[in-house]
């Protein structure tokens, strides 16, 4: 390594996010960027450990010792070059992957571990900047093509592996731009979609073909696709929300936070909304249903949209602080997670369940809800019980069901192939990441079930493998 007791030397210091009173005024990245020494110091942080438990904890495998020394040492082209070996899309999980490396380093143990995550994307902003990413067409090509259904984190890591083992790969995308779930679900404030359409862009210049506007199953079907592709992925997502069958579920003002958060991406991106069918916070009690990173990006847009209150609700108790002690280093611990949207401000409550939404002439006004108590039973599996004289009221006339999704949506391309699914309802898929179906193949959370960014990317590539596999090797 380049400074053996880096570690010792430097304390960890991340780039932190701009003002409070600046960010909420706009969408622009809350998140800042480190200057170069500063960056170099943190990736020298990175200790000559023998075992790099960060590349374990890694879902892509990244070998982030290597690349932190590159840092170090200012070789920038270097530290892309090793970097770009096993990301595909470092500008993305670089900004909104939560970084199981990091809860893996080992210097994570007794101290904080290096920033793995922003050393990632100072090396692939850094790379844009000095013009290192430059088109790489594939020299030759097969006479094999190939399907891609979505574009979101998975279909774009798929569709570019093939294309750069050669084959002709075409990407259809339902929506009107590219990115799925990294162009719809995740705010500008978080990921602007520049970025996407930069990396969207390199891609067609290699020789991926992009429609949009097309939904597979619907505008193009199944029998289409078999006849003009050898091979097809389908990518589409779990995007089957969970929701809330409760009383005055059907009041108006009631919305899955994937309409609610995708409609604000468009508007952001110049799209035109009907007024009619407009979804906002302003000046609005806005209540969101759900603690994780979804109902995060929810308080965050509901803020910059003016709401006059936001409150968030948890089933689940409060993450402790620290570490606990049933998931030791390097596993991943569940702890509190303060984003910068929380930062920005909200009530966030644990222990709460829904029982009832209130509404007035057909229009949401609030929530009835509860504590509750968890216990473990006897099967080890945790029991929810209400906790007597808790119930309480909540005002909201904006409401946000941010509790997670299901499965992916089965109407469209999952039925016109007649595919079998696993007990969870996702796309049943071999070792090789073909679905029932021969020669059909599924990739991300389409077949895992809704995950992280960086978990879809590797399923991408890994159904691309077996893509190239089946493709190539005769039978």
């Amino acid at each position: 390594m380049g400074d053996p007791k880096g570690f010792l030397k430097y304390r960890r210091e991340e780039a932190g996010y701009r003002p409070v009173e600046e960010r909420i005024r706009d969408y622009g990245e809350v998140e800042k960027m480190l200057p170069d020494e500063a960056r170099r110091a943190q990736a020298g942080r990175c200790m000559d450990c023998g075992v790099p438990f960060c590349h374990w904890g890694c879902p892509i495998s990244n070998i982030m010792p290597e690349w932190q020394d590159k840092i170090f040492r200012g070789d920038w082209n270097g530290a892309y070059d090793l970097l770009r070996e096993t990301s595909s899309f470092p500008e993305f999980t670089g900004r909104v992957c939560p970084a199981p490396c990091e809860a893996a380093c080992v210097l994570a143990f007794n101290d904080d571990p290096v920033t793995i995550r922003q050393n990632e994307l100072a090396v692939i902003e850094k790379a844009f900047e000095l013009g290192l990413v430059k088109p790489e067409p594939p020299a030759t090509r097969s006479d094999k093509r190939v399907a891609v259904i979505g574009s979101g984190p998975a279909g774009l890591a798929c569709a570019d592996r093939l294309n750069r083992a050669g084959h002709r790969v075409v990407l259809f995308e339902a929506e009107q731009h590219v990115g799925g779930y990294l162009r719809y679900g995740i705010p500008d404030f978080k990921l602007d979609k520049r970025i996407v359409d930069r990396r969207a862009d390199l891609m067609v210049q290699e020789g991926v073909e992009i429609r949009t506007g097309i939904y597979a199953g619907r505008d193009i079907s199944g029998e289409d696709l078999i006849r003009d592709f050898d091979a097809v992925c389908i990518a589409i997502g779990a995007r089957e929300p969970r929701d809330l069958d409760i009383e005055g579920r059907e009041n108006h003002g009631i919305y899955f936070a994937m309409e609610y958060l995708a409609q604000q991406n468009k508007i952001v991106s110049g799209e035109h909304i009907d007024e009619n069918s407009l979804i906002s916070a302003l000046n609005k009690d806005v209540l969101v249903i759900g603690g994780g990173d979804t109902g995060s990006d929810c308080v965050g847009t509901a803020n910059r949209q003016g709401a006059r209150s936001i409150t968030q609700l948890e089933l689940l108790p409060q993450p402790p602080l620290h570490r606990p002690e049933h998931e030791p280093w390097p596993l991943w611990p569940k702890v509190l997670k303060t984003s910068s949207s929380h930062e920005e401000g909200c009530v966030r409550m644990w222990n709460i369940l829904t029982r009832k939404f209130t509404g007035e002439n057909g229009n949401v006004t609030g929530a009835e809800a509860v504590q509750v108590a968890w216990t473990p039973g006897d099967s080890g599996k945790m029991n929810m019980a209400e906790v007597p004289g808790t119930g309480f009221n909540i005002k909201a006339d904006l409401v946000l069901l941010a509790m997670g999704f299901s499965h992916p949506v089965h109407t469209g391309i999952v039925t016109a192939f007649g595919l079998e699914v696993d007990t969870r309802g996702n796309i049943a898929v071999d070792s090789a990441m073909m679905t029932s179906k021969r020669g059909i193949f599924a990739a991300g959370d389409a077949s895992r079930g809704a995950s992280l960014v960086v978990w879809a990317i590797q399923e991408g590539k890994d159904a691309a493998d077996g893509i190239h596999k089946y493709l190539t090797e005769p039978e």
